[in-house]
C-alpha cells in the first residue's frame, strides 16, 4: 500500500453553469445544425439526422434518441438528463464539461469520440462502444455499465465511483490515472492486460486473481 503520496491523479470535474434557456420550437434537428443556449424537453429525435452540429450551453431533457445520428456532434458545457435511446450514433463525437445524468441507453456508438471533463453520473448504458475513444478527466458514478467496449481507447484521468462494470473488454487499451478503487462491482471480459495505469483495491486484486492467472497461463493448484 502506498502512503504519503498521491497514487492516482483525481478527474477534474466538470462545472456546467447554464445560461437562461430558450426552449427549442423548431422541431427536428439538422445535419450541421447550430444550438445555442436551448432547452430540449421530451422531445422525440428517433431516426433523426444530426451529424455535425453543435450543441453549446444547451440543456437535453427526457429526449428520445433511438437510432438518432449524431455523428461529429458537438456537446459543449450542455447537461443530458433521462435522456433514453438503442443505437444511438455518436461516433467521433466531442462531449466536453457535460454531465451526463441517469442516462437509458442501449448500444450508444461513442467510437472515436473524444470525452474531456464528462460526468456519467446514474443511469445504466448497456454494450456502450468507445472503441478507439479518448477519455479525459471522465468520471462514472453510481451508473451501471454493461459490457462496455473500450477497445483501443485511450483513458487519463478516469474514474468509476459506485460504479458496476460488467464484463468490461479493455483489449488494446492504454490507461493512466484511471481510478477503480471504488467501483461497486469490477468484472473484466477481456483486456486484463492493459490495467498497467490503473489502481485496484487490494479487494478487487484477490477478485480479478483467477483472471490475471489465465491471462498470464498459470495454473493453480494444491500440493499433494
Amino acid at each position: 500500500m502506498v502512503r504519503g503520496r498521491q497514487v492516482v491523479k483525481q478527474a477534474r470535474r466538470p462545472e456546467v453553469r447554464l445560461p437562461e434557456l430558450v426552449a427549442f420550437e423548431d422541431g427536428g434537428l439538422v445535419p450541421d445544425g447550430d444550438y445555442d443556449g436551448l432547452e430540449f424537453r421530451n422531445v422525440d429525435f428517433a431516426g433523426q439526422d444530426g451529424g455535425g452540429a453543435r450543441f453549446m450551453d444547451c440543456a437535453l431533457t427526457g429526449c428520445a434518441l433511438d437510432e438518432t445520428r449524431l455523428h461529429r456532434a458537438r456537446m459543449l458545457d450542455s447537461v443530458l438528463t433521462g435522456i433514453r435511446g438503442v443505437g444511438t450514433d455518436l461516433a467521433e463525437a466531442t462531449l466536453r464539461d457535460v454531465d451526463l445524468v441517469d442516462a437509458r441507453l442501449g448500444g450508444v456508438r461513442l467510437h472515436g469520440a473524444v470525452l474531456e471533463r464528462v460526468l456519467v453520473r446514474g443511469g445504466k448504458i448497456d454494450y456502450l462502444n468507445l472503441r478507439g475513444a479518448r477519455l479525459t478527466d471522465v468520471v462514472f458514478e453510481g451508473c451501471v455499465l454493461v459490457e462496455p467496449d473500450f477497445g483501443g481507447a485511450r483513458l487519463e484521468r478516469v474514474e468509476f465511483t459506485d460504479c458496476v462494470l460488467k464484463g468490461a473488454d479493455l483489449t488494446g487499451a492504454a490507461l493512466r490515472d484511471v481510478d477503480l478503487r471504488r467501483a461497486a462491482e469490477l468484472d473484466l471480459a477481456r483486456g486484463v492486460d492493459r490495467l498497467s495505469g490503473a489502481v485496484v483495491s487490494h479487494a478487487q486484486l484477490l477478485d480479478l486473481a483467477p483472471v490475471l492467472a489465465a491471462e498470464l497461463g498459470l495454473r493453480v493448484a494444491e500440493a499433494d
